[in-house]
């Protein structure tokens, strides 16, 4: 998978590449040794043919110049102190790597291949330091090589990958959009291994945390607030804006880059499903992002993420659910009246319809009603309305799986939901409802403090509210009087 370079990088390393460097100077200080200022004019401002055959005729004296070995220290080391030399020294190295095939299989069958590099991942905490950015940009290189050559778990590698992941994930939470590219392609040139995806997944907080949160941003929506993330029907948009497309702070290029990433994760969709709903709500999140995907290769991305997710059978109970919640079989149903042309994103198209189709005819009004609950926000779907459902539902409510549905109800009830107060409204009405059905079972919702909650939300400043919870304790006072 290749990608362009990010313009930020190439223009970086450009800038690098002109500047004069006094190498004599630095041989007469001892920052560098006669031989390795040899070694590196032989490849200096040279012919790319010219470059490879010279490295890959004394190919050790590169793995020599650039980690050290019996000729002497690596110049990452030697040149510590000379933040010119480092900086050209790590450009240098990265236009070896890519132009000398040979070079990075040779680095890697160094006893430490990554130990001159690492530390400059952290010599600065400036995100525009161009030192990390550089040697980020070669560990880069070096970590894909060995996972392709290789992709059995190996200790150094998992180390180095480990310190990488953490300094990109700086840049990923930067507000420099160029800077916010360079780490997520890096991460896609990364995540090729299952290990290498397991620990990036491990390291989530820092990883995948901040790529959910520039989607969001896409939307419109911050983590604390993205009140009709799930839908209200099936064209709702999450944010309060009257147009129908994407945040134009994200641009395409790097939306397509986050779900690039995502997508490569979610080929480890037994470990990650249950954690990506239950922690960022990745399913209302991408039908929100499939309903204003601008293109169609987003629109692919989107479709094949979901596809990895729910087809794997541990997520299913989980997903299919919340993926009918958020209304995404209507959006399915709404794209196929697209002029879509891409072979791939029709197949998996098709292939997620039909899923979505065989569940939802499965499921009975309960079962909805359910999967509603238990996704953690409410809607004003037909059931609550309906009192024939009620009637034939309101003891399963309270009865079924040792009460899990009136215990996830007390939950919802217990968030203030300040920019959705209609949730509020919703959970009143049923709580109504499974009194008024079931008035015998009503201590199960008192001994949850359903009750007290109840009764506080009289005094909402929302009307909706107050009036669901009036309606709410007068069940609970109509039998109270009866008894």
């Amino acid at each position: 998978m290749s990608l362009d370079p990010p313009t930020y990088l190439s223009s970086l390393q450009n800038n690098i590449r002109a500047r004069p460097i006094p190498w004599e100077g630095a041989v007469r200080a001892g920052t560098i040794t006669e031989n390795d200022l040899k070694t590196i004019k032989a490849v200096d401002k040279v012919r790319k043919e010219q470059r490879r055959q010279t490295v890959e005729s004394d190919i050790e004296a590169y793995q020599s110049l650039i980690l050290g070995g019996n000729k002497g220290k690596s110049v990452l080391d030697s040149a510590s102190k000379r933040a010119d030399v480092i900086q050209y020294m790590l450009v240098l190295t990265g236009d070896l790597i890519n132009g000398a095939p040979t070079l990075a299989p040779k680095l890697l069958e160094h006893p430490e291949p990554y130990k001159p590099i690492v530390p400059y991942l952290s010599s600065s905490t400036n995100p525009e330091d161009p030192i990390p950015l550089l040697a980020s940009s070669v560990l880069t290189s070096l970590l894909s090589t060995a996972q392709t050559r290789s992709p059995k778990s190996d200790q150094k590698t998992d180390e180095a990958l480990t310190q990488l992941y953490k300094y990109l994930s700086t840049l990923t939470k930067s507000q420099d959009s160029g800077l916010q590219d360079i780490a997520v392609q890096e991460y896609s040139s990364l995540l090729r291994t299952k290990k290498a995806r397991e620990l990036f997944w491990q390291q989530r907080e820092e990883t995948v945390n901040p790529l959910i949160d520039i989607l969001r941003t896409a939307v419109g929506a911050s983590r604390d607030s993205d009140s009709t993330l799930r839908g209200n029907g099936g064209s709702s948009s999450i944010r309060t804006a009257t147009d129908n497309s994407l945040s134009g702070v994200i641009g395409l290029q790097l939306l397509y880059h986050v779900l690039l990433t995502i997508w490569q994760l979610s080929f480890e969709a037994s470990l990650i499903g249950k954690g990506l709903e239950k922690e960022q709500e990745i399913i209302p999140l991408y039908t929100q992002l499939l309903r204003l995907s601008p293109k169609e290769k987003t629109t692919r991305l989107l479709l094949s993420t979901f596809l990895n997710l729910l087809s794997v059978p541990s997520n299913k109970s989980i997903l299919l659910p919340t993926a009918t919640t958020a209304r995404l079989p209507t959006l399915l149903a709404n794209l196929k009246g697209r002029h879509l042309t891409d072979p791939d994103l029709l197949d998996d198209l098709r292939t997620l319809t039909d899923m979505l189709d065989a569940y939802t005819s499965s499921q009975t009004t309960f079962d909805e009603y359910a999967a509603e609950v238990q996704s953690g926000r409410l809607r004003w779907s037909p059931p609550h309305r309906d009192e024939a459902f009620w009637r034939e539902n309101a003891r399963k409510i309270l009865e079924n799986d040792g009460g899990a549905l009136p215990k996830k109800l007390q939950k919802i009830m217990g968030k203030g939901w300040d920019d959705e107060k209609q949730v509020l409204a919703i959970a009143c009405n049923d709580v109504g409802w499974l009194v008024k059905e079931a008035p015998d079972k009503r201590q199960v919702l008192e001994k949850l403090g359903v009750k007290g909650r109840v009764m506080e939300l009289m005094t909402d400043k929302d009307e909706g509210v107050r009036w669901e919870s009036l309606r709410a304790v007068g069940e609970w006072l109509r039998y109270s009087y009866d008894d």
